[in-house]
Parts: structure tokens; sequence; C-alpha cells
């Protein structure tokens, strides 16, 4: 019996797939959980439809997500710290407060999304990769400025 999935099922398929399964594991089991539908006409139409929406939705996305990279490799962070000699930090500026002071500057990027391998714990200019979409990077340049 051929079914489209609803929701992801361990073992069998991934939301979405059309599989063939035995009639009495899809009547008995998936069918009241109402994790399948059958694959009629109707129901595959549908299904293409939903697709070449979510595709869509992807698209626009990473388009969104391109234009910000572009804007946020144009933009400068300064970071004013208090630092000791030799241009050494007192402490270190972290994810989060570049994430911070970009809010304040009207982008709201997640902390989590900043790709920093270590804190910085040094005044200058550092580049600092931010993961905005799964397909997209952007590099912004982090001033690390004395108070």
């Amino acid at each position: 019996m051929k079914v489209i999935f609803l929701q992801d099922v361990k073992g069998q398929g991934k939301k979405g797939e059309i599989k063939e399964v035995s009639e009495g594991y899809a009547r008995n089991f998936l069918f009241p959980k109402n994790l399948v539908k059958l694959a009629s006409d109707g129901n595959l139409k549908t299904l293409e439809v939903q697709n070449a929406a979510e595709q869509k939705r992807k698209d626009k996305e990473k388009e969104d997500a391109e234009k910000l990279a572009v804007k946020l490799g144009e933009m400068k962070v300064v970071i004013k710290t208090k630092a000791g000699e030799g241009g050494r930090l007192f402490g270190a500026i972290t994810s989060k407060q570049v994430a911070e002071t970009l809010a304040a500057q009207g982008v709201k990027i997640d902390k989590r999304k900043i790709e920093m391998d270590e804190p910085i714990r040094a005044l200058g200019v550092t580049q600092i990769a931010i993961k905005i979409h799964p397909e997209v990077k952007a590099k912004v340049s982090v001033h690390a400025v004395e108070e």
C-alpha cells in the first residue's frame, strides 16, 4: 500500500516521503495515529503544492540571509572596553557582547550564531564569522577599543 508520511516514523520514512508499506501495518498502526495518509492522486497533488511552497519559502529565506550578509560585511562593530598594558583586555569580548552591540545598531543576531573559537582578549580588529543561514555565512569586523 502506497502512503504519504505526515510525520517522521523511525525505521520507515520521513515527513513528505511516499513509500510502500504493508497493508496491515498501515491500517493498524499508521492510520490510527495519523502518521500517514493514502497516496491518492489528490493527496499527491496536495503534496506537490506543499513542497513547491516550502521550496519557495526556503529560497526567500536564503535570499534574505544573503542580503543580511552583505549588510553585515559593510558594518563595523566598535566595542569599548578596559585594557591594560600591551593592549591586553581586562576580561574578554564574548559573542554575547558582539550580539548586543549588533542589536544596538539595528541588526538582531542570536549569540549562538556568532562563531568565535575563543573570546577576543586584545585590542584591535578581529574578523568574526556569523552563520546566518545553513548555506550563508557573513564576516563582521569587530574593533576592540580602549575606553
